[in-house]
């Protein structure tokens, strides 16, 4: 009956069509009719319930379907994919959306939205990056009210501040002596990086934005009613340690809430770390520093940023992407990623070409592209090396027309989309494999691509991108990073239009908005709910809000599984994700929260064997005295809100105690749920937490015990320690290793 009736995409395989049609809308026309019950026989009624035929930006049609007809329409062997239409609102990035910052009925968990954006502008995030480029529409102030009381900061000479952007300052006296430069730097930005980061954690809501048609809809930042302050430090030759330090100073001292800092250097000990240091000193000022992972994964033990008092960031996927096709001579068509914007192949395939000139050329390095052996061809190249944009550029410049860019085991099945100058797209492993196998299979191979637009509702997300750097803590193997993930691929945010979104010589585009993919970009999404948390509860410590985000963190994807890694799509670890997702909804409520103040953090220098002279230095100059050794010191002793327990000493027990306050209103009982591996044991006593107010403090101590014996080898296993109470879950990480 038409009563039970819905509408319907149907995603048809271009590649099917039969020689038989000109045009695809014939086809899609006539694919309709062959699965459905015409109402009428009549030529003029029986196309009813057939609502669109698709040419660009979606192959396929939309049509109003009975259930038995999405069976048969499902069923055939032209159709890639079945979607029932949904209501969607005018939105972007898609993040803000994918974190449930939209709230329900108006509220995020429990919260009146209304009065959250009233009171998150009050809070100012300080942006440590490449600057700023002021005029794009991400930091304009329509609406916001005036600058809040007791700002020190302001901005440099060429940079107009406003009611958002209250900020803009450029540190630059290291990069000039370094490079030998002696004029002044202006904050403006030229790279691009520093304007995305900042857009991302607090841009203003922009309707129509885009790249070039992918990603369209209102753009805005996480936390888009807080100010803005920026603070470049980096430049074309890097980002200097004492730049970043005068950075540092000077956002403490103009009065930021949330630091924002996607720069990392590699693990050296916290007292020569800038990044460490000054993260201390802002912490005991009571702003939270959120740094970004790095982009070293998936090798073990990558991951950066490791001091604890530092909120570390690693990046996942979000449920959009922007598809591409590549269609071999053989008929088989492989998806990737593209937001290419020009003029496609057409429908006739060309020469396909991998490793033709030998040595680098499988790379597609500068200048490694043999012109007779690439020209007119699409060229595969391996992922690696050099940038993905330049080996487009080298294809170009070799008279190559396309570029499938061809993932390795390293990259596994992470995928990220370019704005190439030639036709390009990236594939995963499994696929890119089977393209490089055809491509040298000596049969004159041939290959065409296309451009499908944007899609959303992807599943599963988020996964794990194989960038995001990784455990163990090289540092301190006791604490457990990175801290969690967010949306950290293929993300739109504001750009500086002095740089073409390639950020290549010979690319002239210019645009306000960009696409880029990294823990850069996860940082600043946790800035953003950093400053909502701060918001709603200004009197929360850095640690606080830090815990809130830890233990409120999600592991069980979209499609009701525990969250993947995209190397190899296994279950990630803690890690990989450390706790988990960022769940802006449950953090603003945690139930409890694990607080730690600059003398724990001392404490914890202490049992990492610092000595008082390098604490000093950390704790910017404060008078230190370890307490004589005990024979039990142990790093993994401070008030962490997730576990690593390093088994030594033929795996001899570990026991820690932690302090949980109790944040929710009112008396609250927990009581504790344990997931222990086989390898491992875990008990917890006592195993109920009685609260009789807000604020009150309770302790428990969890002792983990290994089932490997004195002789076990290498190796790590995971777990879980809950506290659960009627309403609410939280629940900390264990990580274990032998």
């Amino acid at each position: 009956s038409s009563a039970a009736k819905s509408t319907y995409l149907i995603q048809m395989k271009r590649h099917k069509m039969p020689e038989k049609y000109s045009t695809a809308a014939e086809w899609y026309s006539d694919h309709f009719l062959s699965h459905t019950k015409p109402s009428s026989s009549s030529s003029s009624e029986k196309f009813d319930g057939l609502l669109y035929t698709y040419s660009s930006a979606f192959h396929g049609y939309a049509a109003v379907l009975a259930p038995e007809e999405v069976d048969a329409v499902r069923g055939s062997d032209a159709v890639a994919g079945v979607m029932e239409d949904r209501v969607y609102r005018v939105q972007t990035t898609r993040s803000p959306e994918f974190l449930g910052l939209d709230g329900v009925d108006g509220f995020l968990g429990g919260y009146n939205l209304t009065e959250i954006n009233v009171s998150t502008s009050n809070v100012i995030v300080g942006v440590i990056d490449t600057g700023i480029w002021p005029e794009d529409p991400s930091f304009g102030d329509g609406g916001l009210p005036p600058v809040p009381k007791g700002w020190r900061g302001g901005c440099d000479s060429g940079i107009v501040c406003n009611n958002k952007l209250i900020g803009a300052r450029a540190l630059y006296a290291g990069y000039n002596q370094a490079n030998g430069e002696t004029g002044a730097q202006s904050p403006r930005d030229t790279d691009g990086h520093g304007s995305h980061t900042a857009g991302t954690a607090a841009g203003s809501p922009v309707a129509n934005a885009g790249l070039f048609g992918y990603a369209t809809g209102t753009a805005r930042g996480i936390a888009s009613q807080a100010r803005l302050s920026i603070y470049k430090a980096c430049y074309p030759q890097g980002c200097y340690a004492s730049d970043i330090a005068a950075a540092m100073d000077r956002a403490i001292s103009d009065g930021v809430h949330i630091i924002s800092i996607s720069l990392a250097a590699g693990n050296v000990p916290y007292n020569n770390d800038v990044i460490a240091i000054g993260a201390f000193a802002a912490t005991a000022n009571g702003i939270l520093v959120s740094a970004a992972a790095g982009n070293g994964g998936p090798a073990p033990g990558s991951v950066l940023n490791l001091a604890p008092w530092i909120l570390t960031v690693g990046a996942g996927t979000i449920d959009r992407t922007f598809p591409a096709y590549a269609k071999l001579g053989n008929g088989n068509v492989y998806t990737g990623i593209s937001v290419y914007n020009g003029t496609g192949m057409g429908k006739n395939l060309v020469p396909l070409v991998y490793n033709a000139g030998g040595g680098d050329s499988s790379l597609c390095l500068a200048g490694s592209l043999n012109s007779s052996a690439v020209s007119g061809k699409v060229v595969v190249c391996d992922r690696g090396v050099n940038e993905r944009v330049d080996k487009a550029l080298a294809v170009m410049d070799a008279g190559g027309v396309g570029m499938i860019l061809a993932n390795t085991a390293a990259q596994g099945e992470d995928i990220e989309a370019d704005p190439d100058l030639i036709p390009g797209m990236d594939l995963g492993y499994a696929e890119a494999t089977a393209v490089r196998a055809y491509a040298t299979a000596g049969r004159s191979p041939t290959a065409g691509l296309s451009f499908g637009g944007t899609s959303v509702n992807v599943k599963p997300a988020p996964v794990v991108a194989a960038f995001s750097a990784r455990g163990p803590n090289a540092l301190t193997p006791q604490i457990l990073k990175p801290d969690l993930i967010g949306p950290g691929v293929n993300i739109l945010a504001a750009w500086s239009q002095a740089v073409s979104p390639t950020g290549l010589p010979e690319d002239s585009r210019v645009t306000p908005f960009n696409i880029l993919s990294g823990t850069s970009m996860s940082c600043p999404h946790i800035s953003g709910v950093s400053a909502i948390l701060k918001a709603i509860h200004p009197d929360w410590s850095p640690s606080a809000i830090k815990s809130a985000l830890i233990t409120t963190s999600y592991t069980i994807d979209n499609t009701n599984s525990p969250i993947e890694d995209s190397v190899d799509s296994s279950v990630a670890t803690p890690f990989v994700l450390g706790a988990g997702h960022v769940d802006p909804a449950k953090a603003v409520s945690p139930g409890l929260v694990y607080d730690a103040n600059v003398t724990d953090y001392v404490s914890f220098l202490c049992w990492s064997n610092y000595t008082a002279e390098s604490i000093s230095t950390i704790a910017g100059g404060r008078n230190v005295t370890c307490p004589e050794a005990n024979g039990v010191d142990d790093p993994g002793q401070l008030n962490y809100p997730s576990f690593s327990v390093v088994f030594v000493s033929g795996g001899r027990p570990v026991s820690y105690t932690r302090v949980v306050t109790n944040v929710g209103n009112g008396p609250s009982t927990y009581v504790v749920s344990v997931t222990a591996p086989s390898a491992a044991t875990i008990v917890v006593i006592p195993k109920e937490l009685v609260f009789g107010a807000k604020g009150q403090k309770l302790q428990y101590t969890s002792t983990f015990g290994s089932n490997r014996g004195a002789n076990a080898t290498a190796g790590n296993a995971f777990g879980a320690i809950s506290w659960i109470s009627n309403t609410t879950q939280v629940t900390s990480p264990v990580a274990f290793t032998w």
